[in-house]
């Protein structure tokens, strides 16, 4: 303590630098000397010289063909192992989408899904029918009453696994149903449209005929086939030929709600006969009435349209453009 007082207490002062101080010429030699030494050591150090080792040749007792046929079977054993991962991640997502949209599933009853959370607010739009979620959800969109059959089996064995795992991946997967091969379940996927593509099946009336609006051509039913119709939930109207096993009811929307759906017959954009018949889509008679003041909204004519409120498939409207056979049958649908 007393040093630093001491040191503090002695402050230079008045100090005044000697500008004129110069360097003797002695270390001046002395310095210049010993640089030009230092930097003549630099450039004579010998640099020294990295050599690169041999090139070593690696060999094998085994025979090329066989080392290339591993090689081969290690990338296909990798590129399987990739495919069954990403299919697994798949299927465990859509079991996820599966019990969050629909835990009240049961299979011994066939119930209208109700509470398809996310789908629709609209109390009367009515959802898929339960086993046709497992279509909505599963990535391939394979049929959906293919699906519930192998649910089924599923749902007997009473697996741990998740359904889709246990069926692509899992136990199941070598499981050929009797009334359903594999073959068959995994061919008859149904189209999902998307925004754009269902463009082409909305149906607009003009002067009280059906039209399609993206090219104006009239709705023409083909009396060899079935044609199908849904409304959404915004009252769209979307028409298109039923393809079993391809092109279904829930193709439309991409398996979203609906507010009616059913069949119907057209010539030249004439309306002729329309029944409440869906299997994807369970209707009330709600639905179908909706429907009926969609089209007199629309100024459609329905005096001379038969139509039928049972929910049948109608196989008498399939394939008549008389509707001799239909009036038949006339009386039992006025009555329902």
């Amino acid at each position: 303590m007393n040093s630093s007082s001491r040191l503090k207490d002695n402050k230079p002062e008045h100090v005044i630098l000697d500008r004129n101080h110069s360097c003797p010429e002695d270390m001046k030699i002395m310095d210049s000397e010993s640089v030009a030494s230092t930097s003549e050591q630099v450039q004579h150090k010998p640099v020294p010289v990295f050599s690169m080792p041999e090139a070593v040749v690696f060999s094998s007792p085994r025979p090329v063909s066989e080392l290339d046929a591993a090689a081969t079977k290690l990338q296909k054993v990798y590129k399987s192992y990739r495919t069954r991962r990403n299919l697994a991640d798949c299927a465990v997502v859509a079991e996820e989408l599966w019990w969050s949209s629909v835990s009240h599933f049961d299979v011994q009853k066939q119930e209208t899904a109700d509470d398809g959370k996310g789908l629709s607010k609209d109390d009367n739009a009515q959802k898929l029918v339960p086993h046709y979620w497992l279509e909505a959800i599963d990535p391939r969109h394979r049929h959906g009453s293919n699906l519930r059959l192998y649910y089924d089996i599923w749902f007997e064995s009473q697996s741990i696994q998740p359904f889709f795992y246990w069926l692509d991946v899992g136990d199941g997967k070598e499981i050929n149903h009797v009334k359903c091969s594999r073959a068959t379940l995994q061919r008859q996927c149904i189209k999902y449209l998307g925004p754009k593509e269902r463009q082409e099946y909305e149906v607009i009336v003009e002067n009280g005929k059906l039209v399609y609006r993206h090219d104006g051509r009239l709705v023409h039913t083909d009396g060899n086939s079935k044609w199908m119709f849904v409304l959404s939930t915004s009252r769209a109207l979307y028409v298109g030929q039923k393809q079993k096993g391809t092109f279904m009811y829930s193709s439309f929307l991409a398996g979203g709600a609906t507010r009616a759906a059913g069949r119907l017959v057209a010539q030249q954009g004439v309306l002729e006969a329309i029944w409440p018949y869906s299997s994807h889509y369970h209707q009330t008679e709600e639905n179908f009435k909706e429907f009926i003041s969609f089209l007199e909204e629309h100024n459609v004519d329905l005096s001379n349209v038969k139509r039928c409120a049972i929910h049948d498939d109608a196989p008498s409207f399939v394939g008549t453009n008389s509707f001799t056979d239909i009036n038949e049958s006339q009386e039992e649908c006025n009555s329902s």
